[in-house]
């Protein structure tokens, strides 16, 4: 916990980014007067306080840096100033920050330590959230990559739109993260949901990152995001080699469900140099059998979403039209890798919402004004598996087959006995070979 909670804003800042160049914060405001806008007796006087304390001006401090060659903005929360509480003048160095990165064209780093907004100020205070998200929209349609690591405590407002909001969420060891904070939750709360390691596991925390190599790790991230690739990538080639085309539907069938072939980690280990795991679907659900992330190959950022054949859950679905949409608006070309049975359809998917999560994928893919490269690399199961499926640009491996239905379920829904299973398969054509005649893929690769 000490590593995560002990940080100052400068600390933090010193500790993420090279060349810091601090910004002069916008002129002051009407709570800028004695007692804020509310005229709280004393808050004058803390703020006086905590500047004395911490020799900061307001609970956030702002300007430009540079990470491995990237210039960024860079925003840090300073918790010893009222708690790092978001009050209108700390909002306008919110809205700065995000205003340097759009007006530059540059990636914006947020270093967040926050209990909240400022109670003194009131509404005054809490609607500056509304400010914040603005900015944060603005931010968006502009395409900066925003990266948000989380500090102890990372809670309330502050978390709730400037940690959360962004495209990328890295936390430190033990940090506190959660909207209620310490001292406002249920006295039954389980501690751990409120930790970086809950959140991680929940889905909403992409990596917790010990604080010694928070730099190189932005390095990677803001590198991968701010240089996409300049074109479509090509398709993976099979890791180790491949054999010879199957000689029938049941054999391509077989031959894809062999445990002995490449996945998907294989795959995206080969082809890339580097991956950063993009976690979670943001609705507290993950699915390990979907890897997400952007990888770096010769340098150049390129987007992946990856199954890894198993059932895809709602979950999964849910984290690739994430990653999806975030290279669509980033430029970033994407890859796709295509192996799963089909989607899960037990009753847990069903009530996860699987209908939905499948047509967020296929409605992101179809969307996409960015290349979309995909290889089926084993089992293509039906609408589980298309939804990944990038129209005019799907590769096949001499490992894999894709079926609108698997011969199994087909023949039952026929009516056949399971000795008739290999004659179905060859009737749906699935082979590798029979979907480039279909023109459904464009070849094997």
């Amino acid at each position: 916990m000490a590593e995560a909670a002990r940080l100052t804003a400068r600390a933090a800042i010193a500790l993420a980014v090279d060349a810091f160049t601090e910004h002069a914060p916008p002129p002051a405001g009407p709570s800028a007067a004695p007692d804020g806008p509310l005229a709280w007796d004393g808050y004058g006087a803390a703020r006086a306080r905590a500047a004395e304390r911490t020799g900061e001006s307001e609970s956030v401090v702002f300007g430009e840096a540079e990470v491995s060659g990237v210039r960024c903005a860079v925003l840090a929360f300073e918790f010893g100033f009222l708690g790092g509480s978001l009050g209108e003048r700390a909002s306008d160095r919110l809205c700065a920050a995000y205003r340097l990165a759009r007006e530059r064209g540059m990636p914006l780093v947020s270093l967040v330590a926050t209990g909240g907004s400022r109670m003194q100020e009131g509404m005054v205070a809490l609607t500056q959230l509304q400010r914040v998200a603005r900015a944060s929209v603005l931010a968006r349609e502009a395409g900066v990559p925003h990266v948000s690591v989380l500090r102890d405590p990372a809670t309330g407002g502050g978390w709730a739109t400037v940690g959360a909001g962004a495209d990328v969420v890295l936390a430190l060891p033990g940090a506190q993260v959660g909207f209620a904070g310490a001292r406002v939750r249920p006295a039954d709360a389980d501690p751990a949901a409120y930790t970086a390691e809950g959140q991680l596991a929940a889905g909403h925390v992409d990596a917790v990152v010990p604080a010694g190599g928070l730099r190189t790790a932005l390095g990677h991230w803001l590198t991968a995001l701010a240089r996409p690739a300049p074109a479509a990538v090509p398709p993976p080639s099979p890791p180790g080699g491949a054999g010879g085309l199957p000689e029938s539907g049941w054999e391509a069938v077989r031959r894809a469900r062999d445990a002995a072939r490449p996945r998907a980690e294989a795959y995206l280990e080969a082809y890339f140099d580097r991956r950063l795991p993009l976690v979670g679907d943001r609705c507290g659900g993950t699915d390990p059998g979907m890897l997400c992330g952007i990888g770096l190959r010769d340098g150049y950022g390129v987007a992946y979403a990856a199954q890894c054949g198993t059932a895809t859950r709602p979950a999964g679905y849910r984290t690739a039209a994430r990653v999806i949409r975030l290279a669509d608006r980033l430029g970033l070309p994407v890859l796709t890798l295509v192996d799963t049975p089909g989607a899960a359809n037990d009753a847990e998917a069903e009530r996860a919402g699987a209908g939905p999560a499948i047509a967020e994928v296929f409605a992101a893919v179809a969307a996409a004004r960015v290349p979309v490269t995909t290889l089926v690399v084993g089992e293509g199961g039906s609408g589980g598996a298309l939804a990944l499926a990038a129209p005019g640009n799907t590769w096949a491996t001499r490992d894999s087959y894709f079926s609108v239905i698997a011969p199994e379920a087909a023949a039952a829904i026929l009516k056949r006995p399971p000795e008739q299973v290999p004659h179905t398969a060859e009737q749906l054509r699935l082979r590798p070979q029979d979907l480039v005649e279909l023109g459904v893929v464009r070849g094997v690769v």
